[in-house]
């Protein structure tokens, strides 16, 4: 057994207790016991302190050359793993005052269904779309990329079409079912998001996914993607359905933003809002969604910068599968799956469902 193994058996054992235990993270340092994140909070199952050569060791048998390459250069690399005895994880290593550090994230062994996630019915519907723009956004770790692998599996298992996604790294992977579905990767398979998003477009694409529209050259592209018959599915770090039409449009100069305006009415199909809310049970989390659902009163408010006035179209579309996050949240406090704090806790406007409080 090489050094490097020996030294990073420890590490591996811990991902397999944060299995055991349904951690959704891991965060390593060197001189403290490893944290784990149990449904949304941190914790420490063990007095044990990491040493640096349990880093050292974890990275040497992780990590490819490239990776390593540039954690040595530029302090930070990312990396999937998928290990037989604790299934796929996501790596991040960067450096910081005391030395290397990890972020580790555990990823299903296996696609959820939409069924799995109970996520609502309109979201579903997303599924049954042809082309159009469909955004997924919220703050890191709110279940974004599980919901967008859950709507790629109901496709693949549904229809005969080519799939391609674009991701940094690769979180689900999908065989081929009914349709067939190439996966490419930020950093190994191409470059950059947009460069692989304007490659993708060559590859006779029905559906793309991509993992993060992080500036404005991948937003472009998608744009453009959804605008020449494509479904594109993307996620944007963002708070609510206002802020993403805001966050977009203005990443783009201010003379072309009139034609994004346009341009980004017409492709909407639909924007989802993520948070997970820790179930009333205490064990696991459930996902509370504001979701929008593009219509000519949404376009036209896109189109002509009344975007303050999308939240109030959302709260009186019901009709149509649209909800409020704070709706879907004190129908969730109603169903007795979330306490009032818990909901309160995640929502932007706590005193919508304050009132709920007094009902449990």
């Amino acid at each position: 057994m090489t050094t490097e193994l020996m030294s990073s058996e420890y590490l591996m054992d811990v991902v397999k207790i944060a299995r055991e235990s349904r951690a959704s993270d891991i965060h390593v340092v060197a001189g403290e016991p490893v944290a784990m994140r149990i449904d949304g909070k941190i914790v420490r199952k063990s007095d044990r302190v990491v040493k640096p050569g349990d880093i050292r060791g974890f990275c040497e048998v992780s990590l490819d050359r490239a990776a390593m390459d540039r954690l040595n250069s530029v302090g930070t690399a990312d990396a999937a793993l998928i290990g037989e005895a604790f299934g796929p994880i996501r790596i991040h290593a960067y450096r910081e005052k005391r030395g290397v550090r990890l972020s580790l994230r555990l990823l299903s062994a296996t696609v959820p269904t939409i069924e799995e996630l109970q996520l609502p019915k309109a979201i579903t519907d997303f599924a049954e779309r042809r082309t159009g723009l469909v955004l997924f956004t919220g703050p890191t770790g709110s279940g974004k990329s599980t919901a967008q692998a859950a709507l790629i599996r109901r496709i693949n298992e549904k229809y005969d079409y080519h799939i391609v996604t674009l991701e940094d790294p690769i979180e689900y992977y999908h065989d081929s079912a009914r349709s067939t579905v190439a996966q490419c990767e930020v950093g190994r398979d191409v470059t950059t998001f947009a460069e692989g998003l304007r490659g993708m477009l060559r590859a006779d694409p029905d559906v793309i996914l991509v993992g993060e529209m992080r500036d404005r050259e991948t937003m472009r592209a998608a744009l453009e993607a959804a605008e020449t018959g494509h479904l594109v599915f993307g996620t944007l770090h963002t708070a609510n359905a206002e802020q993403t039409c805001d966050r977009l449009i203005s990443a783009f100069p201010a003379d072309e933003q009139e034609a994004i305006r346009v341009q980004f009415a017409q492709t909407l199909v639909g924007i989802v809002g993520l948070r997970l809310v820790p179930l009333r049970s205490g064990q696991g989390r459930r996902a509370a969604c504001e979701i929008l659902v593009a219509n000519d009163a949404i376009r036209t408010q896109v189109r002509e910068k009344k975007t303050h006035m999308l939240r109030n179209t959302i709260a009186a579309g019901a009709a149509t599968g649209m909800q409020t996050l704070e709706k879907h949240l004190t129908d969730l406090i109603r169903e007795g799956a979330i306490t009032a704090d818990a909901a309160m806790a995640v929502s932007d406007r706590p005193s919508e469902i304050s009132a709920a409080r007094a009902m449990r």
